[in-house]
């Protein structure tokens, strides 16, 4: 049975007259959902904002969470949501926060006397507080989407880092699995570094990434050539017998792209390329 406008001030007046005391067995309903996980007088505040909230509604004649006069109810709500999925409740706790209404309402209303218009409001009243708990549920679900989108995002920053080894010289070293995601964010970061320090060479180190296919050695192969068009050359690292193998059987050519087996060998060939252009610059101011 949903909300009419005749029970909508009837719950209006109820919250009205009985304000204090269902605050606070709504509060203490919540707080033994969450065991103590949150503090009392948090608790009561937000609460509280709920029930002034859904007052606001009742009192501009909502009878429906979607309509223009419940808009500060919603926002209640998903303000709600978004602070426990950052909290780390479940999404359980955070609509039984809402849904304990329905307890304090019952306790209001006497449901178990012969007049009709008791049952049929506590029904409608059900209703609307299912209405805030879907909203809330929702709310909340694509909070934690957002949230661990967001986390995702800074572990695979965490897991590409780019190291400035000395003056001109950076490095990536991979370790796991490159997938397009992954390989997206190395090409990036290891430009952006480029771009910040002038670095003219760059180590990309793969001793740590288990197999290399086809897939894998395309977006090697794309941030060296991107790397180049910013005037910098890339050194590939840690190219094991098995994976040299696999790259020979998938019939990929790095070309004049310079390899080496260990990282070990990749900086002393980077240090012979500055000791050489040192050697030239110092040459040229000699004559």
């Amino acid at each position: 049975m949903p909300l009419d406008a005749d029970a909508s001030g009837r719950l209006a007046a109820l919250l009205t007259q009985h304000t204090e005391r269902i605050v606070n067995r709504w509060t203490e309903l919540v707080s033994a959902s969450l065991r103590g996980r949150q503090s009392r007088a948090e608790l009561h505040r937000q609460v509280e904002d709920l029930r002034r909230g859904l007052q606001a509604a009742l009192d501009a004649g909502g009878v429906d969470l979607g309509a223009e006069s419940a808009g500060e109810l919603r926002a209640v709500l998903a303000d709600l949501s978004r602070s426990r999925a950052r909290q780390g409740f479940s999404a359980t706790e955070t609509a039984v926060s809402v849904f304990a209404l329905k307890e304090v309402l019952l306790d209001l209303i006497d449901v178990q006397n012969a007049d009709p218009t008791n049952l049929r409001d506590y029904v409608a009243f059900g209703a609307f507080v299912d209405q805030m708990g879907l909203f809330t549920f929702e709310t909340y679900a694509k909070a934690r989407e957002e949230l661990i989108a967001d986390q995702a995002e800074q572990l695979l920053e965490l897991s590409t880092p780019v190291v400035k080894l000395w003056e001109g010289v950076v490095a990536v070293p991979l370790v796991g699995t490159l997938d397009s995601a992954r390989a997206q964010v190395v090409m990036e970061r290891l430009l952006q570094t480029l771009v910040d320090t002038g670095s003219p060479y760059a180590i990309i180190d793969i001793t740590g990434v288990p197999a290399v296919d086809t897939q894998v050695a395309q977006h090697i192969l794309k941030t060296v050539v991107a790397a180049r068009l910013m005037g910098a050359d890339c050194i590939i690292s840690g190219i094991r017998p098995q994976i040299a193998q696999t790259i020979v059987a998938l019939g990929i050519e790095f070309g004049d792209i310079a390899t080496k087996a260990t990282l070990a060998d990749a900086l002393r060939h980077v240090l012979r390329l500055t000791g050489v252009e040192a050697g030239r610059r110092a040459a040229r101011k000699a004559h």
